[in-house]
């Protein structure tokens, strides 16, 4: 296959300049204010990515997955940190993967998990590098500033079947924030969260050589990373409607969307039908809380442009129902049976997850090259 035209659908698109023009906005912005960028490779799952995205960094990655682990390792990237709490059922692979030759590390936010983790090291002859994820945002996971069980969390990470290797933030709570300003004194609070736990670290006797901050958001608006050792994201690499109505982008940056076919019409409905549907595009609508409704996503013809205030207004499982963004007419005999739609979606992560590779274009329909990624745990 050469070209968009020739493939069936549903299919997944990526737009290489897209892709490395945002690549390269991220690290640029990072490298002004000093500090490393730890690509997430839980959007692009996709080695042929990831190298793009690595090009610059200090070499190592972010996974959420034991698959990803996996997968990375093989194809020579040894830097690895699972950024999900560790559960006693993965800790075997950590260590099959540490006998391989992997450095992996991973991350945890109680004592409980702490002693687990330790006792499981001992008992396997290793020791397990560990982060201690720190809550900066009141959005997930992690221990508050100011408490005092990070000490207890930290002392027991310091012993023969574990080692503490520093702190870990995640604002998650960036995607809900309105305005850009509150996106910046999100990043402001998240790197004061770690700078304050990783000195309550070192004031204990403990070490804490890494420091690590991270999501798109406020990757993209720091002003100050002082402190900081590295910042963590991955959703830059592709963006999506969410971060575009954050003003964390625009939809012109968004790099990935889902080839679809029309399929029928309902013109007293004002309906285009498509073979794309939720299995395709995924059930996330991450923009219905915005100022902007996008629906499953924004409709845009083969080139990727977007049409005429049209979006795909519901879903089932295999079809996808495009309307007008708040209702009115559309004239359907423009879209025939058959017509090639690209749908720029909610959520990358997603919609990517429902795929088994990518159909590399670079401002067309020309196939330049077709990049494998995988699912799964």
């Amino acid at each position: 296959m050469h070209d968009l035209t020739q493939l069936e659908t549903p299919a997944l698109v990526l737009e290489r300049g897209k892709l490395e023009r945002n690549i390269a906005r991220m690290r640029d912005h990072l490298a002004k204010l000093k500090v490393g960028l730890r690509p997430h490779v839980k959007t692009a799952k996709s080695f042929d990515v990831a190298r793009l995205a690595l090009a610059g960094q200090p070499g190592g990655i972010t996974v959420s997955t034991m698959k990803e682990a996996e997968q990375f390792f093989a194809r020579g990237i040894t830097n690895l940190l699972y950024a999900v709490g560790i559960t006693p059922n993965k800790l075997d692979h950590v260590a099959a993967l540490q006998k391989k030759g992997a450095d992996i590390t991973v991350i945890l936010d109680n004592v409980e998990s702490a002693r687990m983790v330790a006792a499981r090291g001992v008992a396997l002859g290793t020791r397990f590098p560990a982060l201690i994820e720190i809550d900066s945002d009141g959005h997930r996971s992690g221990v508050k500033p100011g408490d005092a069980v990070l000490v207890d969390i930290g002392r027991i990470l310091e012993s023969d079947g574990a080692q503490l290797r520093g702190i870990l933030t995640h604002a998650g709570d960036s995607y809900n924030c309105d305005t850009v300003e509150k996106i910046r004194a999100m990043a402001a609070r998240e790197r004061e969260a770690v700078v304050q736990c990783a000195a309550q670290l070192r004031a204990a006797g403990l070490p804490c050589p890494i420091v690590s901050v991270g999501s798109t958001p406020t990757a993209t608006y720091s002003e100050d990373l002082t402190g900081v050792t590295e910042v963590r994201a991955g959703v830059y690499m592709f963006f999506d409607l969410v971060m575009a109505g954050l003003n964390v982008c625009a939809i012109d940056d968004v790099a990935v969307s889902v080839l679809a076919t029309v399929i029928g019409h309902q013109p007293d409905k004002n309906w285009i039908i498509t073979d794309a549907g939720w299995m395709a595009m995924s059930r996330d609508r991450g923009t219905s809380s915005q100022r902007v409704d996008q629906g499953y996503g924004v409709v845009c013809d083969v080139a990727g442009r977007p049409l005429d205030d049209l979006i795909v207004a519901s879903t089932n499982q295999e079809h996808g129902i495009i309307g007008r963004r708040g209702g009115g007419s559309i004239d359907v005999t423009q879209y025939p049976v058959g017509t090639l739609l690209r749908v720029l979606p909610n959520h990358a992560c997603a919609t990517a997850a429902q795929h088994d590779r990518y159909y590399v274009v670079d401002g067309g329909t020309a196939i330049t090259a077709v990049w494998p990624r995988f699912s799964g745990w």
